[in-house]
């Protein structure tokens, strides 16, 4: 079969190129997916360029993609779940090689049925930033109908979600995003946008109950200045807390490192009794499920920014790398 697969670190342009390699073999309570579609995410490109060497070094050549959506072609004998020629999603296993490719393995646990609602274009955008924003609003911070959550980067993938997700617990959103998607985010349900071109979070008067920081860097610390005492900040980009270094299993040495680079960002939490994680998003069957109903219900919509044939699926993530994607980038294997 064909697979697009990493063959260095670098960027997507020198270091990716489609490959023949073996179809994966099914284990025992495992499902094996005949690809349609497949979607990138930030954290592709930023594993492809080395930025995760300190939790696991990649053995190239490797495969790409974590977001799958196709149709069953084979299940384990274990499995009684599934059967073959149902449509299926999953955000696979970090064990498995990658999505991007003509079949894919996932375990049966990590998968479910696609929204009766959506295509497979729009279903292998949901898993990894549905999950995330699933687990840091509901799991992490346990957001609450009346709070007041800043989401950073509303008009990204994971952004996207997490606005429509808050609205549908009944948090009051603020998002920031420039002046060409401020239409786009107000009509996800973002109850006050800030242009960042022009204005800036740090400004905002009234603090937050919540921060959800998809950015990192700078944004990760200065988001405890509009944070309430007691608030609660959950990041996807920032530095990793202790709790998501045992999760890992990352040895004492490398905890150390992290527990420095942290210091400075619990320092900043403790001052203000607040609380912070980093969440490394879990794959889950059973959330995915609970997903489907929010998409058939019409709580939340897919946006797709751009959707490209396999053969152009360097050129994906070259673009979701520049940074500028409004919702999801989707890879369609089968045209």
């Amino acid at each position: 079969m064909k697979a697009l697969m990493m063959t260095k670190y670098g960027d997507a342009l020198s270091s990716l190129e489609v490959q023949e390699v073996s179809t994966p073999k099914v284990g025992d309570n495992q499902i094996l997916i005949k690809v349609h579609s497949a979607s990138f995410n930030p954290f592709d490109y930023k594993l492809l360029r080395g930025d995760f060497k300190a939790m696991g070094k990649i053995q190239f050549p490797e495969g790409i993609g974590k977001d799958v959506s196709g149709v069953v072609e084979k299940v384990g004998k274990k499995v009684k779940t599934f059967k073959a020629g149902d449509k299926v999603y999953s955000r696979i296993d970090e064990s498995f090689a990658g999505t991007m490719a003509e079949y894919v393995i996932s375990n049966a646990s990590d998968s479910a049925n696609i929204p009766s609602n959506l295509s497979h274009e729009e279903s292998a955008g949901v898993p990894l930033a549905g999950l995330t924003a699933y687990q840091a609003l509901t799991d992490v911070v346990k957001l609450s109908k009346g709070e007041r959550i800043l989401i950073h980067a509303g008009s990204g993938g994971v952004g996207t979600f997490a606005i429509q997700f808050a609205k549908h617990l009944g948090a009051k959103v603020t998002t920031t995003t420039s002046t060409k998607n401020i239409e786009l985010v107000k009509k996800l349900g973002a109850d006050k946008v800030i242009d960042y071109t022009k204005e800036n979070y740090l400004d905002e008067e009234n603090k937050f109950d919540v921060v959800f920081d998809t950015l990192g860097g700078n944004h990760t610390l200065d988001s405890f200045k509009v944070l309430k005492d007691g608030g609660r900040l959950v990041s996807i980009a920032g530095v990793i807390d202790s709790i998501t270094a045992k999760q890992f299993g990352l040895n004492k040495f490398v905890s150390l490192i992290l527990a420095f680079q942290a210091r400075k960002v619990l320092k900043a939490a403790s001052k203000i009794g607040a609380s912070y994680r980093f969440l490394f998003m879990s794959s889950s069957g059973s959330q995915l499920k609970e997903l489907a109903k929010l998409y058939e219900s019409g709580s939340i919509k897919m946006i797709v920014d751009k959707a490209y044939i396999f053969g152009d699926s360097i050129k994906a993530l070259d673009y979701l790398s520049k940074g500028h994607a409004k919702g999801k980038v989707i890879v369609n294997i089968i045209k």
